[in-house]
């Protein structure tokens, strides 16, 4: 029997046995008394023999289903190591394969390199022969020219070795007294020089400007309602903006392609407004693009002031501040058109501490010398004398307004910082890294192309999209019929081909739109 159980009975036994006892003493030892404890006694034991009896079945039953369990898992476990053995095996065939195959390349390579190396042996051969050849004839050209000159090739050699010594030690006896003397008289355009030169080394902030940009959408079915029943949203978001949008494969994303920075943020807030209310149609797209256009002038004349007050200048007209702030989405040869102004404008700053001039004057020139490449309306003036016009304009300067307009030297330089600006100008443009010529060139190319159209009559906008190899043409629908769009397609198609230069082709697509709207009030 369990010695557990043997115990639990001696202890049932002994309290058994002291109950009985102590009412055996209780009861004054009564007769009757200890008879009733010997029977009590008598079926406690019974009943405690019975309890130890069940509880060692059921321990037995416990052990059993616990060894049926350790049994399943090892037999799981088993079968687990045999599967991962077999699939081991079967690495080690399929990598036995593999081998075996690259041992067979390797000998055929290996063949195929002893018959080249074999005729590059035969080819060896044939040089050395025409070497040795050649030896032959070059020592007997030098016997023939030592017997002309009566002298040995190697007196030649020292002679002339002698004479160049002797005249390279006077040249350079000569040189150096030259330079000695020029250095003394330019160590103080020199020492410019070097500062000059420890500026533009300090320049190298810059950044290039990107035709595309990419609109992260938070889900694929969002795509759906962009373009909408027929394209018909995706067309109006594009008649809107002049952005070329791309709906391609590329997961929870959408490309706006635009060669102007200011136009892809139109239509990048544009659609992230769009997306956040959920209401995409054509009239709801017009009144956020126009809400959109709207805001982001204010935030143009944000952008300026803030620059301003970074830069430390004071007193600047609020129309040439916002100029300043419209820099920002403009490029020149690919370097941003703010990020260069402001570089120029620290190093104007910095050179007109050095030479003890007026380093906030020159550094207001700096800020401004490019603000004729950001003009409200097209004009035949070049950007720097259209730039000293607006400074004039708005009350700047003499100073300022003549280092603008000359620093491409299209106007007389008449104060110092004229030259300085125009320094500054080429440190940070001309640094490795800061310009782009090819994307300059492009940038004007779709911008020719977009004019190009609009100079037809009926013409309403022109968008150059597809990277300039499509010109979509939106008209007047009140003064262009459908005959004469066709005719203006043809029209225009014919003077981009024979007027600009372009790689590949550009398609031209007239679009005339007739709207009917009405207000029920």
């Amino acid at each position: 029997m369990d010695p557990i159980i043997i115990s639990i009975i001696s202890a049932v036994v002994a309290l058994v046995a002291g109950i009985i006892a102590g009412k055996v003493i209780f009861a004054k030892n009564t007769k009757k008394q200890v008879e009733e404890a010997e029977l009590q006694a008598q079926s406690i034991l019974k009943e405690a023999e019975l309890r130890a009896e069940t509880i060692k079945k059921e321990k037995q039953l416990e052990a059993k289903e616990r060894f049926v369990q350790l049994k399943s898992e090892h037999e799981r476990d088993v079968n687990d190591r045999n599967r991962k053995i077999g699939e081991i095996e079967n690495r080690i065939k399929q990598k036995e394969i593999t081998i075996n195959q690259k041992e067979a390349s390797i000998e055929k390579q290996v063949k195929e390199n002893d018959a080249i190396k074999e005729n590059l042996n035969r080819q060896i051969e044939l040089v050395n022969n025409k070497r040795t050849e050649l030896e032959k004839h070059q020592e007997e050209h030098i016997r023939r020219l030592e017997k002309v000159a009566g002298l040995t090739a190697e007196d030649a050699k020292a002679q002339l070795i002698e004479s160049l010594k002797q005249e390279a030690h006077t040249q350079a006896l000569a040189l150096q007294q030259d330079i000695i003397e020029d250095a003394k008289q330019k160590a103080n355009k020199e020492a410019r020089k070097i500062v000059i030169q420890s500026i533009q080394r300090t320049a190298a902030e810059h950044t290039i400007e990107n035709t595309v940009t990419v609109f992260n959408l938070e889900t694929d079915e969002i795509k759906g309602q962009i373009i909408g029943r027929e394209g018909r949203n995706i067309r109006a978001i594009e008649a809107a903006t002049g952005v070329d949008l791309i709906v391609d494969d590329t997961p929870e994303a959408i490309i706006l392609s635009s060669f102007d920075p200011l136009r892809r943020e139109i239509a990048r807030l544009s659609l992230q407004r769009l997306v956040s209310d959920g209401r995409i149609h054509p009239a709801r797209i017009e009144e956020v693009v126009e809400k959109t256009r709207r805001q982001l002038e204010d935030q143009v004349m944000e952008i300026g002031e803030r620059t301003v007050i970074e830069m430390g200048i004071h007193g600047l007209h609020k129309e040439l501040i916002r100029i300043v702030g419209k820099m920002r989405f403009r490029s020149s040869y690919g370097q941003n058109l703010l990020m260069h102004s402001r570089e120029t404008a620290n190093l104007c700053g910095i050179m007109a501490s050095e030479l003890g001039m007026n380093p906030k004057l020159a550094k207001r020139a700096g800020l401004l010398h490019d603000i004729g490449k950001v003009p409200d309306e097209e004009t035949e003036l070049s950007h720097a004398l259209l730039g000293a016009k607006l400074a004039e304009k708005y009350g700047e300067n003499p100073a300022v307004v003549n280092a603008i307009g000359a620093h491409h030297d299209e106007m007389e330089m008449l104060y110092v910082i004229s030259p300085i600006v125009q320094a500054c100008d080429a440190i940070s443009g001309a640094r490795p890294g800061a310009r782009r010529e090819i994307m300059q060139q492009y940038l004007q190319r779709i911008k020719d192309l977009e004019n190009l159209a609009l100079a037809y009559q009926g013409v309403e906008k022109a968008y150059a999209i597809q990277a300039g190899r499509e010109l979509r043409v939106i008209v007047e629908a009140d003064k262009v019929s459908d005959v004469d769009s066709d005719k203006l397609s043809f029209e225009i198609a014919q003077k981009i081909q024979t007027e600009m230069t372009y790689p590949g082709q550009i398609r031209v697509t007239v679009i005339r739109e007739k709207r009917a709207v009405n207000v029920a009030r």
